[in-house]
């Protein structure tokens, strides 16, 4: 399965519009389920479902259970992954807009190129650089340029948690290249979100231990929503594509999120889509754009030269 998504290009590309429409999508149920319960009470009910259905997927395909030496490791990945990024960023969003929200978790991709560059020794194009660059100019042109000049604190303190999640994603996505990128991507994803869900567990018991949960059909949905499909079925075919592809160009192309996100918020509760948004948004897709044409030259370059020294 792995090696015929790697041959192919348009089904890499494929899986990728699919989770990040998903996740898009996704940013607009996160932020109405708050008007329900806590955030970290949510996270839990969501990552539970999570957890559950991939565990169920996990038994039904008989996958078993992962090796013994490879626990230490899917804990680590469940805490960067699931515990941290989404305790810190349900808590962020309320004191940050959703949409604004999503731009700043979807910082990662930066810090994932310089931890690849770093630690795991990928090679950055020049069109990767300056796709990355104008991707995360893009970002800044959504969230608005006076960010830097003025805020209010609380919106800062919910905005430095979510640059916090952003990074430790970032550093999940580089442990699991490091630690666990032989495994199954079924078995990684199930037991990393087991484990990331009982930190999370844990963390409602401390915070939100007697605060009002509302299940109702809407908020039930959302859990559904965000637990089958936005984490179960997309954390899945995300650690496929780290799996596939290299770590640089898999997180590039996550810039898309915030622009699903943004245009699902302005389609199902009438945000508003400023000239600054729209701007930013095409930065973005442009920055992607840039770094798969010009990475693409580079690689067919080193190809060619590769094929004459090999003939001559």
């Amino acid at each position: 399965m792995k090696n015929s998504i790697r041959k192919n290009k348009g089904m890499v590309w494929g899986l990728i519009l699919l989770i990040t429409v998903i996740w898009g999508y996704a940013w607009v149920y996160m932020k109405a389920a708050l008007g329900f319960m806590g955030p970290f009470t949510f996270s839990a009910f969501r990552f539970g479902t999570g957890a559950a259905t991939l565990l169920i997927f996990v038994w039904l395909l008989k996958a078993g259970m992962p090796p013994r030496n490879m626990w230490k490791h899917l804990i680590v990945v469940g805490l960067l992954q699931t515990t941290i990024v989404f305790t810190f960023v349900m808590y962020g969003m309320q004191f940050v807009d959703a949409g604004k929200s999503s731009v700043l978790l979807y910082s990662m991709p930066l810090w994932s190129s310089i931890f690849a560059v770093k630690l795991l020794g990928e090679k950055i194009t020049t069109g990767k650089v300056l796709g990355l660059v104008i991707g995360m100019c893009g970002l800044v042109t959504i969230l608005g340029w006076d960010i830097f000049f003025i805020q209010d604190s609380a919106i800062i303190f919910g905005e430095l948690l979510i640059v916090i999640a952003a990074i430790s994603w970032a550093g999940s996505n580089t442990y699991y290249r490091v630690k666990l990128k032989g495994m199954t991507q079924l078995q990684v994803s199930a037991y990393q979100m087991l484990f990331g869900t009982i930190g999370i567990f844990i963390a409602t018991m401390v915070a939100e231990w007697g605060e009002p949960v509302q299940l109702t059909g809407a908020s039930i949905f959302y859990i559904l929503f965000t637990g089958i499909l936005a984490s179960a079925l997309c954390f899945t075919v995300w650690f496929m594509i780290l799996s596939t592809i290299d770590m640089i160009t898999a997180t590039l192309s996550t810039l898309l999120v915030p622009v699903f996100g943004l245009f699902f918020g302005w389609w199902m509760l009438g945000e508003e889509l400023t000239t600054g948004i729209l701007i930013g948004s095409a930065m973005i897709i442009a920055g992607i754009a840039v770094a798969q044409v010009f990475g693409k030259e580079k690689r067919n370059q080193h190809e060619l030269q590769r094929n004459r020294r090999q003939s001559g």
